[in-house]
């Protein structure tokens, strides 16, 4: 059979598409037939009905249609019986919704169900037996069976036929709600002694095609003589009744009386016995007429009763009358809430208004007490709105934030405006999706550390740690060396870092004395799409050890060569003969020197400054003191353990050139002695031969002018003061001779006159002897620094 769609409406709200469409089917219909086409109707495409999962949510307990996805139809899922679907409530319809996600639709189908002639009128019993007394009065009327006919509109109950006889007419009549009922009027008197029994067909038809019918037999049996019939007071009583209201409640008393007197005259109210609803729903005191409550009276199942009381005297003479109970609404009914879409997780970026749920409230009472109105907690950052009757959509009203609150518990409260007001409460357990919104943070800005030098290369020297709120792969973080250079150099060379644990480790061993801290920054990033990095820089200062011995700059001694102070036998105690200059790279304590007299040819003679080095004579020179002093310092820095340096300071205690150079050619022959003596011998003999006639010839000469320059050294009294390094200066000022002289000696071997020229001011003090001369010393030039020398061999402990 054809249906007929009607489509109402479509709009849009919010993130909702929501349309209406009304089909008209009739009842009865096949399996599988079809309803109509929705994909058309509501403009949708096919694709989208299986892309956005198209189903159908109703509130019946039974499906009676069917979405055919692949094709957009709706067919007929269960036979559909009108009568047992609706009753007598026309029009007769079912709602049913269709829902697609993915944007989430919901479009409202109502299906008309049209009825068709399937029910044929029928009686309550099929026998009906009336007493009546041949007195009664033409116009007396009687009470006839109702029948019931569960169609509806033509094809329900339109008339009522009376078999023909001689006595009675068929009068119809509506209540009313249109309900057609009849009564049999006596239009001839019956005569008992012609006619003790009459039987009369009642026949009830529709108006349905073919028409359907149906019977009931009506037994009248004549009785003598009561010619007055009860009359009520009322046609019509009227009367209310609280729903819910107590078995034996009172609802209204009617009256009838009786003309009669006697047995003829008392009466006995009933209620009509071809109302079977009615029977078990109410009753009456057949003396009083009142009417009580004898079942459950609910509004929501029946609105309004219609109760037909009848009233019969002792000659069987009757009347009736009609009560209408008006049923009154309470509150009685809660809202029911029904889920009709619910999402969950949201991801914490989603947009304000994003939907989350859609549901469905329904509550039978009727009036304010059916008036539903929902609510949820006000301090969630959400709302609910309702969009269409009884549909109301659950949205986000602000920014989630999930490292904030990660799951919601949202209750929805549905209440209705009765009094006492009824609601229900529906709890909904939402999760925030994360997404990659917080960058890891550092809890320091700088990280500082301190590192020993001649580390071991891969020693952990600290380890960042940084945070992020995220979750999951958005909370991963990875630790990353920044490209930069640290002494020209790149900073990977030095350091390198643990990408899972942030451990920095040394690659390589430091050296304090090359460099003394390490700035360089650590970037960490997680793990996001697109990845979110932070970065924190990172101190690392080195510390010194003390792995540098001492080193002496002064005196200064060669292979070759011997470095000799000189003291005139006239200095004074406290005389400065020369400073020992050392340094260590080290630093802080490691770098504090002393100086310590470890060995002296006379060590009550000399001494040695503790912090600053210098060599002091600690007694006044005499005569008796050796010309030759040999004194060994031990220069000891503070380190833990201590390291030192040993340097030899050679001395002379002489007030003439020529005495030094006697004794110290005789020192340098010893010490060399045991390593070249082969070497000097020979060269002893060829230098002493070669000499020896040279002398002989310039003898006289060299007397004269050896003499003289004596003389000079002699009177001037000038001491020899010690040579410092640049950078290095004698702060106490204690020396005597302030400028420094060159020398020309000229000797003979093994003898203690030679001459000696005495030269202008110039920038050494020091006479270097080299043992390989057989008599004459070497100029040194005033520009050359004792420094360019190779060092003499210095013992270290």
């Amino acid at each position: 059979m054809t249906s007929w769609p009607i489509l109402l409406f479509v709009m849009c709200v919010s993130h909702i598409t929501s349309g209406q469409i009304r089909y008209s089917i009739p009842e009865e219909m096949k399996k599988g037939s079809l309803i109509g086409n929705v994909a058309q109707d509501l403009g949708l495409d096919l694709k989208r009905l299986r892309s956005g999962r198209a189903r159908i949510v109703t509130g019946e307990n039974i499906q009676y249609t069917e979405l055919k996805t692949d094709k957009g139809i709706l067919v007929v899922n269960e036979r559909i019986d009108r009568e047992q679907l609706c009753g007598d409530v026309t029009p007769c319809s079912f709602t049913l919704e269709v829902i697609l996600e993915n944007p989430m639709e919901l479009h409202h189908i109502t299906v008309e169900v049209l009825d068709i002639n399937d029910n044929s009128p029928s009686f309550q019993q099929h026998d009906m037996k009336l007493t009546i007394g041949e007195s009664a009065a033409p116009g007396a009327r009687f009470a006839l069976p109702t029948a019931n006919d569960p169609d509806v509109g033509l094809n329900g109950l339109q008339d009522y036929n009376l078999s023909p006889n001689d006595n009675f007419i068929l009068k119809k009549l509506s209540n009313i709600d249109g309900r057609k009922y009849a009564e049999m009027v006596l239009q001839k008197p019956l005569d008992r002694e012609e006619h003790p029994r009459l039987t009369l067909k009642l026949i009830a038809v529709d108006g349905g095609t073919p028409q359907r019918s149906g019977t009931v037999n009506i037994d009248i049996t004549v009785l003598d003589a009561n010619d007055n019939a009860p009359v009520f007071n009322q046609s019509v009583y009227k009367a209310t009744v609280v729903e819910n209201a107590a078995k034996g409640t009172y609802i209204t008393t009617v009256n009838a009386s009786d003309a009669d007197i006697g047995s003829n005259g008392l009466i006995h109210y009933s209620l009509s016995n071809m109302q079977s609803n009615i029977v078990t729903m109410f009753e009456i005191n057949k003396i009083t007429g009142v009417i009580y409550i004898l079942g459950q009276v609910d509004y929501e199942k029946e609105k309004r009763y219609e109760i037909r009381i009848e009233a019969t005297d002792q000659g069987a003479l009757t009347d009736s009358s009609e009560v209408i109970v008006e049923v009154v609404d309470v509150n009685d009914n809660a809202p029911v809430i029904n889920v009709m879409s619910f999402t969950s997780p949201v991801s914490e970026d989603s947009p304000i208004g994003t939907t989350i749920g859609i549901i469905n409230v329904k509550d039978l009472d009727s009036g304010d007490n059916g008036q539903v109105t929902c609510s949820i907690d006000r301090n969630a950052p959400f709302k609910i709105k309702s969009n269409l009757r009884n549909y109301y959509t659950l949205v986000t009203d602000s920014v989630l934030d999930r490292e904030t609150v990660s799951d919601y518990n949202i209750t929805v409260v549905a209440t209705d405006a009765g009094s006492p007001p009824l609601s229900s409460k529906k709890t909904f357990h939402l999760k925030v999706s994360d997404v990659n919104d917080n960058a890891p943070v550092f809890p320091w800005g700088v990280y500082n550390a301190f590192i020993t030098e001649n580390n071991s290369p891969g020693v952990s020297v600290l380890t960042v740690r940084a945070k992020d709120p995220d979750e999951n792969q958005n909370a991963r973080i990875s630790y990353i060396l920044e490209d930069s250079a640290i002494g020209g150099s790149p900073v990977s060379q030095y350091v390198s870092v643990n990408a899972e644990s942030g451990v920095i480790h040394a690659v390589r061993s430091f050296d304090y004395e090359q460099i003394k801290q390490l700035i360089f920054i650590v970037k960490a990033q997680d793990g996001g799409s697109p990845p979110l990095s932070s970065n924190v820089t990172v101190k690392i200062m080195i510390q010194d050890q003390n792995d540098n011995v001492p080193q002496v700059l002064y005196p200064v001694q060669t292979g070759g060569s011997l470095v000799a102070e000189m003291v005139p036998r006239s200095a004074d105690v406290g005389y400065l003969v020369t400073k020992v200059v050392a340094v260590d790279v080290d630093s802080g304590q490691n770098a504090w020197l002393s100086y310590k007299l470890q060995k002296a040819t006379d060590r009550a003679l000399f001494e040695v400054g503790l912090q600053n080095g210098e060599i002091r004579t600690i007694r006044q020179v005499t005569d008796k003191d050796a010309v030759k002093q040999r004194l060994t310092v031990v220069v000891e820095d503070n380190g833990q353990p201590s390291r030192s340096a040993t340097v030899n300071v050679n001395v002379a205690v002489a007030d003439s050139f020529p005495e030094v150079l006697s004794e110290f050619t005789d020192f340098t022959h010893d010490k060399e002695y045991n390593d070249n003596l082969t070497f000097y011998l020979v060269l002893a003999l060829a230098v002493v031969s070669f000499l020896f006639i040279t002398c002989l010839v310039v003898i006289i000469s060299v007397k004269v002018y050896r003499w003289r320059q004596s003389r000079i050294l002699y009177h001037s009294n000038l001491p020899v003061i010690p040579y410092y390094p640049p950078r290095y200066s004698d702060t106490l000022g204690t020396g005597t001779l302030q400028h420094v002289y060159n020398y020309e000696v000229c000797r003979t071997t093994d003898s203690r006159k030679s001459d000696c020229k005495f030269g202008t001011v110039g920038s050494q003090n020091v006479l270097i002897m080299d043992p390989s001369s057989t008599g004459t010393m070497q100029r040194i030039q005033s520009e050359k620094s004792i420094l360019d020398e190779p060092d003499s061999p210095i013992d270290v402990s």
